[in-house]
């Protein structure tokens, strides 16, 4: 299983790659391998603002339902909608197939998060 030391992590299996003052996220391969088959995802719209621990996003796949609480608080710039046509992108790389990028409200909030080793530990 892969866990990319340039990203940071939540302890809901969530990835963070920040750039600047914007965050990019997704879920971990981790959490990907748990949920099986994705076959739906219920995607947020540009221009809503969350808060830390705030589900952003429902992923349904062929095991079970799944909310996603936001690693981070701000508004969300960008929705990857390919993943409407095309869920399994994150079964097929969880990594590449980020869900939306939010322009962080608290840069700080990173610091909270975990580094590579620290959320592998927690896979384990």
């Amino acid at each position: 299983m892969e866990f990319p030391t340039d990203l940071k992590y939540s302890e809901n299996h969530a990835w963070v790659k920040v750039d600047d003052d914007i965050a990019k996220i997704g879920i971990t391969e981790y959490a990907a391998e748990q949920l099986g088959e994705i076959v739906f995802i219920d995607l947020p719209e540009e221009g809503e603002t969350i808060e830390v621990g705030e589900s952003f996003t429902e992923i349904e796949s062929s095991k079970t339902s799944s909310e996603v609480p936001s690693p981070v608080s701000g508004e969300i710039i960008a929705v990857n909608f390919e993943l409407d046509d095309d869920p399994e992108l994150i079964n097929d790389d969880a990594f590449a197939a980020w869900i939306v990028e939010i322009k962080l409200e608290d840069e700080s909030e990173i610091e909270d998060l975990l580094d590579a080793r620290a959320y592998e530990e927690i896979c384990d």
